[in-house]
C-alpha cells in the first residue's frame, strides 16, 4: 500500500472520531467529495495482513451504528469485498485474519434484524398476481383466463410472504454462514441505486469468483486465486444475479454479463432451480436490448413493457354484447315497421347495442 494511500485513510480515521454528533449529518454529505478515499479503503480490505484493517473495520462499523442514511450506505458500498475477503479467509483457514471483517459482518447483519426499539423485524414480500397489471406484464396480453369458481375466489386476494424474524448472531458457524450472507446482500441490494461503479464492480467480481473457484471454468476465466470450491446456497445466488441485473443495466456490461454466465454455470451444476429461474429469465429478458454503455446518470433497471392488445376476443361476454342480444331479441317480437320509419325520418344511427352497429365498430 502507498504512503499517500495509508495517509488518507489515517486522515479519514482521525477526523472523525473528533467529530461532534451535530455534524454528523454535513459530513456524511462532504464524503462523497473524498475522491481518493473509497479506492485507498479497497486497497486496506484486499490486504488481509494490513495494520489498517482492524480500524477501518471498526470505523465501518460506527458509521453504520450512527444511523445517518448516507454514512450506512458508505458502509454498505463495501459489503462486495468484505464478503469476498471474508470467504477467501474462510476457504485458506486462518481465522486470525478474518475476526475483525467477521465483527463488523456480524454487526451489520444484528443492526439490520431489529427495528429502532430493539424488536425483531419482520420482513414481508407481496406476490404479484397476474389478473392485475404491473410494469411487468398487462393481464390482456397473456390471453382469456377461464371463470372458474377458484379463479373469482381468487381474484383480487393477494398473497404474502413474511421473512423472519431472524435470530441474533454472536459468530460465524458452517450453518449459519450463507443465512447471514444473504440476508446481507438482501440489504445491499435493498440500496442498490446508491452503489457506486466500484461496488458494482466488486459484486460482479464476488458473484464470479464464488461461482468457479475449484471447477474448470476457472482456467477459462485464468483466475489465479484460490482453488478449493466454496460452497454456496441457492438464495445467496439469487441475490447475486439481483444485483448483477442492476450492474448489467447500469454500464458494467461486460463484467455483468460474465457474472451473471458464472453464477448459471454454478447453479446448473448445484441443480438450484431458484438460481437458475430468475437467472435466465434475467438473460431472456436482456436478449437483444441495447444496455446502457454509460455509468453516469440516473440508475435504472430496462423493462421491456408488453403492449396492450386492442382486439377483442370473438368469445368475450361483455356487456355491450348482452345488450345487443336483447336488441335482436326485441326486433323479432316486435316486427312493425314504425320503429324503422321514425329511425329513417330522423336519420338516427341505430342503437349502440345493435349487432350491426357492434360489427361495424368492429370491422371499420
Amino acid at each position: 500500500m502507498l504512503a499517500m494511500d495509508q495517509g488518507v485513510v489515517e486522515e479519514w480515521l482521525s477526523e472523525f472520531k473528533t467529530l461532534p454528533e451535530t455534524a454528523v449529518s454535513s459530513y456524511a454529505a462532504s464524503l462523497k467529495d473524498k475522491g481518493s478515499l473509497v479506492p485507498a479503503l479497497y486497497k486496506v480490505i484486499r490486504e488481509n495482513y494490513s495494520d489498517l484493517l482492524e480500524p477501518v473495520c471498526h470505523q465501518l462499523f460506527e458509521f453504520y451504528r450512527s444511523g445517518e442514511p448516507r454514512l450506512q450506505r458508505f458502509t454498505l458500498q463495501f459489503l462486495p469485498e468484505l464478503v469476498w475477503s471474508y470467504l477467501l479467509v474462510t476457504a485458506a483457514r486462518d481465522p486470525h485474519c478474518s475476526g475483525c471483517i467477521e465483527a463488523l459482518l456480524l454487526g451489520i447483519y444484528n443492526l439490520e434484524i431489529v427495528d429502532k426499539d430493539g424488536q425483531s423485524k419482520v420482513l414481508s414480500f407481496t406476490i404479484p398476481s397476474l389478473s392485475k397489471p404491473s410494469v411487468y406484464h398487462e393481464p390482456s396480453s397473456i390471453g382469456s383466463l377461464a371463470l372458474t369458481e377458484g379463479a373469482l375466489a381468487n381474484h383480487g386476494l393477494s398473497r404474502v410472504v413474511y421473512s423472519g424474524p431472524h435470530l441474533q448472531r454472536e459468530t460465524f458457524t458452517a450453518q449459519n454462514r450463507f443465512e447471514v450472507l444473504t440476508f446481507l446482500l438482501l440489504c445491499y441490494n435493498a440500496s442498490l441505486s446508491y452503489m457506486s461503479s466500484s461496488s458494482l464492480q466488486s459484486l460482479c467480481q464476488l458473484s464470479s469468483r464464488v461461482s468457479i473457484c475449484g471447477y474448470p471454468r476457472q482456467q477459462v476465466r485464468r483466475y489465479k486465486g484460490i482453488s478449493s470450491r466454496l460452497m454456496v446456497t441457492s438464495e445467496f445466488l439469487v441475490q447475486l444475479i439481483t444485483g448483477i441485473h442492476f450492474a448489467l443495466c447500469n454500464g458494467e456490461v461486460e463484467l455483468g454479463s460474465r457474472a451473471l454466465d458464472d453464477v448459471l454455470y454454478r447453479a446448473q451444476l448445484e441443480l438450484f432451480p431458484e438460481a437458475l429461474l430468475v437467472g435466465n429469465a434475467i438473460k431472456s429478458s436482456l436478449h437483444g436490448a441495447s444496455l446502457k454503455a454509460n455509468k453516469e446518470g440516473t440508475r435504472s433497471i430496462q423493462v421491456e413493457i408488453t403492449p396492450t392488445a386492442s382486439r377483442i376476443s370473438r368469445n368475450a361476454v361483455t356487456s355491450l354484447s348482452i345488450r345487443g342480444h336483447r336488441w335482436k331479441r326485441h326486433g323479432e317480437s316486435h316486427t312493425s315497421s314504425g320503429c324503422g320509419d321514425v329511425l329513417k325520418e330522423k336519420h338516427l344511427p341505430p342503437p349502440a347495442g345493435s349487432l350491426s352497429f357492434l360489427f361495424r365498430t368492429l370491422f371499420h
